[in-house]
């Protein structure tokens, strides 16, 4: 019987883990990294054995190191970097340098020794980008204080790996001294060495990269394009390892300089297919070469070293969020998500292992305990917010949102949410000299309420108590601007169950949203985009030829239609076959109807300018029967 190439059985047996752990984690509440990393151990050596040769694994994992880091740095535009550079140079590197002097103090404390005790400060001073990113989504706090603060962290972090990982062969020659001092390298001249290769793909890529790209775009090849870009990444990596330097940091420099090119976009649009199972793969390495040896000869290490970083981390991060004014309900869910470490760990430990900067059973200790600490950081997430965050809600406080609710508001219009969609309606009643009470989350839009002269409250409106200070209870109407679905429902329910004379006014972001709220009994239910993409529609059609009148008309008339549809569709939602025949038979029905009306409309407009009558059955001439000039259908 003939055996299959390795290459194909590995991939088999990747792809396989993947797709049945990562739906199960997700549907845990865990998230896809987590079900990654479990994928890789159930497979890896110290699983199910199916994966044994270390040394595949570890090519492995660095290919999708490499890849992961050029996705990052292509990501990372300099401009955008710019734009923000106070907020993530000052925060970020205070909370980078300031974890990294604790944990180095911590491990001389220890005595280890200063290369080891660095190495391991700085990749344990870093936290899992992707996992915080995901979290803050989540939960609607991206736009927070809490996570802007959060997010030019990360983005230092993701800019700080350039100096660690340029760092480490230097770390790695320094071993080598103290292993060899008669053989003692010139360190100056490794320095020499790497700024002088960085400087050089950082020029080079500069006053070529772009003239070389142009020249390759003139092909009109996609697949030759991507190849290009591949090629790029490849050869400067290969390049990185002939001066002895990290793959990883070669590739992350070629992503930042392609992410300030014209072609940045059509790079996105070619690579981002597989920027979910390149992260992955990577994932999955790196639960692969978790050495499960090294923690279970020293468990009580593992307990001491994971929770020891995770402690002076939380101690710096919440003392940054203190100290910069962030609001205290959000100090416990930024300390926490930044506090576990990161997949850049992962990258610095490895690559540190491979300069000879740190001794492999120490790095296999570190990886299991960044890895430990991601796998326990969704489960403290969920323990924070049914316990510590009721907590924090009941207490009082001396900031400016406790000073907030203490006086009851009369408005008889009610917003929640004042992002793009709030910031209308309320505007519009401000015209109006209506009185409004604006209800968010985020001290950027508060601010800038504020500055229209609006009531503000700042919070969560899917707490009942903050409802009924902003007046709920004598306010006439409600309306729900905020961006989460799930809070949104939370509110039209919380109002629908206390406050019975409010009306409500919702936003639905798409059809399920607007069934859910249906299913609560509100009954002015906007969809966010419908009338937008009418009009959108209707130009198309004037653009086609269409006279304005009748572009109008017609996207009144599937307005009309649309509206109505929805409404014989949504007795059904919970019926998924019943639900897609009425919507399939009322689609069906439209399009029959407006043929019609454009035949009848045709022969009426040919018999006026002829006097010719039209056939038996009523049909125009076929090129008059659209209303679009000839050739336009």
């Amino acid at each position: 019987m003939a055996h299959a190439p390795t290459w194909l059985t590995y991939g088999f047996l990747y792809l396989g883990a993947a797709v049945l752990a990562v739906p199960i984690a997700r549907a845990l509440g865990l998230g896809a990294i987590i079900g990654y990393l479990a994928a890789g151990i159930a497979i890896g050596p110290w699983g199910l054995g199916l994966v044994s040769n270390v040394q595949d694994i570890l090519h492995f994992a660095e290919f999708g190191v490499v890849l992961m880091l050029f996705l990052v740095g292509l990501e990372l535009q300099p401009s955008r970097l710019w734009s923000l550079r106070r907020p993530i140079f000052g925060l970020g590197s205070a909370q980078v340098l300031g974890c990294a002097a604790l944990l180095w103090l911590a491990a001389w404390a220890c005595g280890l020794p200063w290369r080891v005790g660095l190495v391991g400060a700085l990749g344990l001073a870093l936290s899992s980008t992707a996992i915080a990113l995901q979290s803050l989504n989540e939960r609607n706090l991206m736009r927070t204080d809490s996570g802007q603060k959060a997010f030019s962290i990360l983005l230092f972090q993701d800019v700080a790996a350039i100096p660690i990982l340029a760092l480490l062969p230097l770390l790695g020659a320094a071993a080598a001294a103290e292993a060899a001092p008669h053989a003692t390298p010139d360190l100056l001249l490794e320095a020499g060495k790497i700024v002088g290769v960085v400087g050089g793909i950082v020029l080079g890529g500069r006053l070529l990269l772009r003239p070389v790209l142009r020249w390759i775009a003139k092909s009109r090849t996609p697949e030759i394009f991507t190849a290009a870009s591949l090629l790029l990444v490849v050869g400067i990596a290969w390049l990185m390892v002939i001066v002895g330097l990290s793959m990883a940091l070669g590739a992350f420099l070629a992503g930042v300089l392609l992410a300030d090119s014209e072609y940045r976009r059509e790079l996105e649009a070619d690579i981002e297919p597989f920027k979910g199972l390149l992260l992955g793969l990577f994932f999955m390495a790196v639960g692969m070469s978790i050495d499960f040896g090294v923690l279970m000869r020293s468990p009580g290490l593992m307990a001491l070293v994971l929770l020891g970083f995770l402690v002076i981390k939380g101690v710096v991060i919440y003392a940054l969020a203190r100290v910069t004014g962030t609001p205290y309900q959000e100090r416990p869910v930024m300390t926490l998500l930044l506090a576990q470490g990161g997949e850049f760990a992962f990258v610095v430990f490895q690559a540190a292992s491979t300069a000879g900067a740190l001794p492999a059973e120490t790095a296999s200790l570190l990886i299991g305990a960044v890895a430990l600490s991601m796998l326990l950081s969704p489960l403290l997430l969920v323990l924070l917010d049914r316990v510590l965050l009721r907590r924090y809600a009941r207490l009082k406080t001396d900031v400016p949102a406790a000073a907030e609710i203490s006086e009851p508001q009369e408005a008889p219009v009610i917003i929640a949410g004042f992002g793009r969609y709030g910031q209308i309606v309320a505007r519009t009643m401000l015209l109006q000299a209506v009185p409004t009470t604006v209800l968010d989350h985020s001290v950027e839009m508060l601010e800038v309420a504020h500055t229209f002269g609006y009531r503000v409250f700042y919070g969560d409106a899917t707490r009942l108590e903050l409802l009924r200070i902003a007046g709920a209870a004598q306010a006439r109407i409600l309306v729900i601007a905020v961006d989460d679905t799930g809070q949104s429902v939370k509110i039209a329910a919380l109002a629908r169950a206390h406050f019975p004379q409010l009306k409500i006014v919702a936003r639905a972001r798409n059809m399920s949203h607007w069934n859910a709220l249906r299913d609560l009994g509100v009954e002015h239910v906007e969809r966010e985009l419908f009338e937008s993409s009418l009009k959108t529609a209707r130009t198309v059609l004037e653009l086609m030829g269409l006279p304005a009148q009748e572009a109008q008309r017609v996207a009144d008339r599937f307005r009309e239609h649309n509206i109505d549809l929805a409404n014989r569709m949504y007795p059904h939602h919970k019926n998924q076959e019943k639900f897609i025949a009425v919507a399939r038979q009322g689609r069906q029905q439209l399009v029959e109807q407006m043929a019609k009306e454009r035949q009848e409309a045709a022969s009426a407009a040919a018999n006026a300018d002829t006097g010719t009558p039209a056939d038996a059955a009523g049909h125009a001439p076929p090129a008059e029967r659209t209303g679009l000039p000839p050739g336009s259908a």
